[in-house]
């Protein structure tokens, strides 16, 4: 009987233990198989095909995507088309936000700030900064963007 217990509890021990080294091999197995190998390639912009992006951050319907690098291992490459006079509503992103204007006229605008932007012009939107960007009323504007993957979006207006 006293060999019996001991046997139990080590048998139990060796049991739990083996689970653990197991659980911690298929996680480590499951990385391994989530990672893709990205390959240097070139993406044109202009053959990249445009999906519809409006929803509720945006103030209007007439807004398109493109996903320039969905393969990335590091971060979301869109650009994001606006219609004349529409814009996406104040939000906050816990990572920065990085747009590069490729064309059209826009605006980016904090609470206490509004500037007109261009193709060609760059912005750097800090971390957890309330903001929004869009067309002016006259003009289409387009712009790439670029932020962490893991960056989560708060959207701050109704």
């Amino acid at each position: 009987m006293y060999e019996n217990h001991w046997s139990v509890k080590f048998k139990t021990a060796a049991l739990n233990l083996l689970s653990v080294v197991l659980q911690g091999f298929l996680k480590v197995l499951n990385d391994i198989l989530k990672f893709k190998e990205v390959n240097m390639r070139v993406v044109n912009v202009g053959e990249v095909e445009k999906e519809s992006f409006s929803g509720a951050l945006f103030t209007g319907s007439d807004v398109t995507r493109q996903i320039l690098l969905p393969d990335s291992q590091e971060y979301n490459f869109n650009v994001v088309n606006f219609g004349k006079g529409v814009r996406n509503k104040f939000h906050a992103h816990d990572h920065e936000q990085i747009l590069i204007v490729i064309a059209g006229k826009g605006i980016i605008a904090t609470e206490t700030e509004q500037q007109e932007i261009t193709a060609g012009d760059i912005v750097i939107i800090p971390a957890n900064e309330k903001h929004w960007h869009g067309a002016t009323e006259d003009s289409e504007f387009s712009h790439i963007y670029i932020h962490r993957l893991e960056t989560q979006l708060t959207q701050l207006e109704e």
